[in-house]
């Protein structure tokens, strides 16, 4: 049997709605491609399993960048780390290994990519592990064109395109090569430009979205990216209502049965991706839709009576959807409707569903866009799974600012949680903090350990990875902020290494 479209990515496929590459197959399908699935090659010879696709090869390295997946911070490999449970296939620059594979196996294909790894590297990029600028991964990989971002309604119009053999210019939410410079576009300072001044990276930097025309010169070509694509709840709701079977692997089986409720991040932190893959905007699924969802999952023969995590990048942004401006900077816009009203209504109808024990919300929330009402049916709801989980990243206002989270405060968020926590049910906050950011020197240090040394459950203590294309790697580049103001950063290993540790030499 020959297939369609042939999806190639370095992590273990499964049928989830949490599975990027699932949705897209489900979706392929619906309409009428047939599609298979390589997971995590080893050799080229692995990717002729099902022969040459009648379409395209699709090629990620899944959720994470491949880098980001096989190094520490310290660039240490984790395969080699003693204390991290590391079982992973994934090549490293596996973008770029599995598309020289499939040009080595297959010639005249179409390769299309996509992914944390190919969004986030899809213009000239600082990489931390070569500590260089590298170019447009679409060169590197000398792939077809590249989808940013969530690819649904992309990779439907490309497999339209080929099957159609019409070319693949002027896709929403693409960038392709070309030859010629095209009218209409914002231009970004070029591949030689930022190569050589510091500050011609951030000019770049701060041009950089998801909802323009971008073009950047690189040598004799460029690259081209069109506007992303519309997403609207009508759309979520087709996606995560597909009949998946939920099977996971092993290391996400405590997921199963977690429920997607929304997309997006209005959060801005400057360390995230978020922003350049799932947008600046909250596209939320309609509550009816969630619903028929859970009470599916009611009747899996797998099903126990817990919803595992109900939520998206932060579970508390749910029905904070806005289109009343364009400004991205939704989480300080008068505008924004606070009041939780439409996740509290829905989760008080989710414990009325027969066979519902508990929905917990595990991944996490946003504590400067909480309330009273909220945390009350957070604690009496019985949604805390162990302990809540904030993620201050850290008490310095420097430092926060640089972050971009210096938005609320703290001890009063805590006050407001223990009041709540002694009216109803008694439960527990745990915190993540990051040391080693821009604007991080032993000072800051020095006091982000004294405030841990008052706090029960600090869960994690991380130490910042400039990951491609975010603000905060653009600030530990070029020793900048985004406005040209020279910062610190501390750069060795050994001052990292010392951050964390002055973090955990003293009683938390």
């Amino acid at each position: 049997m020959s297939y369609d479209v042939i999806f190639v990515t370095g992590e273990l496929f499964f049928d989830h709605p949490m599975s990027g590459v699932a949705i897209l197959k489900r979706l392929l399908e619906k309409y009428g491609y047939s599609v298979a699935v390589i997971e995590q090659p080893q050799s080229s010879k692995d990717l002729t399993k099902f022969g040459k696709p009648n379409l395209f090869f699709g090629v990620t390295s899944g959720s994470i960048d491949s880098m980001v997946r096989n190094y520490t911070p310290l660039k240490k490999k984790r395969e080699e780390d003693d204390f991290l449970d590391y079982d992973e296939n994934v090549k490293d620059r596996a973008v770029i290994v599995y598309s020289n594979w499939i040009k080595e196996q297959f010639k005249d294909i179409c390769i299309v990519l996509g992914g944390t790894e190919a969004t986030l590297r899809r213009f000239t990029h600082y990489d931390y592990w070569d500590n260089k600028l590298r170019k447009s991964i679409l060169l590197d990989s000398k792939s077809n064109i590249l989808v940013y971002g969530n690819g649904e309604k992309q990779i439907l119009e490309i497999a339209k395109r080929l099957k159609e053999k019409k070319d693949l210019t002027r896709i929403e939410g693409t960038c392709v090569i070309s030859n010629e410079f095209p009218i209409g576009c914002k231009l970004l300072p070029s591949h030689d430009d930022v190569s050589k001044s510091k500050e011609k990276f951030i000019d770049m930097q701060n041009m950089l979205d998801n909802s323009s025309f971008l073009v950047q010169k690189v040598n004799d070509k460029f690259i081209l990216q069109f506007p992303s694509p519309k997403y609207t709840s009508k759309d979520l709701d087709e996606y995560y209502e597909f009949p998946f079977t939920r099977k996971v692997p092993k290391t996400l089986r405590g997921f199963e049965f977690s429920v997607v409720t929304h997309r997006g991040c209005i959060g801005g932190c400057n360390f995230c991706s978020l922003k350049l893959i799932q947008g600046e905007k909250i596209i939320s699924r309609s509550e009816d839709s969630i619903l028929r969802e859970i009470n599916l999952l009611v009747k899996h023969p797998s099903f126990k009576g817990n919803i595992d995590d109900l939520g998206g990048p932060s579970a508390n942004m749910y029905g904070m959807d806005c289109e009343k401006c364009s400004s991205g900077k939704c989480i300080v816009c008068k505008n924004l409707d606070r009041s939780q009203k439409k996740l509290i209504s829905l989760l008080k109808k989710i414990n009325k569903i027969e066979g519902i024990k508990h929905t917990y919300i595990r991944s996490g929330i946003r504590f400067d866009l909480t309330n009273e009402e909220y945390i009350k049916q957070l604690i009496s709801g019985g949604h805390i799974f162990n302990t809540l989980r904030i993620a201050p990243e850290h008490v310095d206002k420097n430092v926060l600012t640089l972050m971009n989270k210096n938005v609320d405060d703290l001890n009063k968020f805590i006050s407001l949680f223990e009041k709540m926590q002694d009216k109803f049910n008694y439960k527990e906050l745990s915190y993540y903090f990051m040391t080693a950011h821009p604007g991080s020197s032993m000072e800051e240090v020095e006091k982000l350990a004294k405030y841990m040394k008052k706090l029960k459950n600090v869960e994690s203590v991380q130490i910042f990875i400039p990951t491609p294309m975010t603000n905060s790697t653009c600030m530990y580049y070029t020793g900048m902020d985004l406005k040209k103001n020279k910062i610190y950063v501390p750069y060795t290993y050994n001052e990292k290494k010392k951050q964390k540790n002055i973090l955990f030499s003293k009683p938390l």
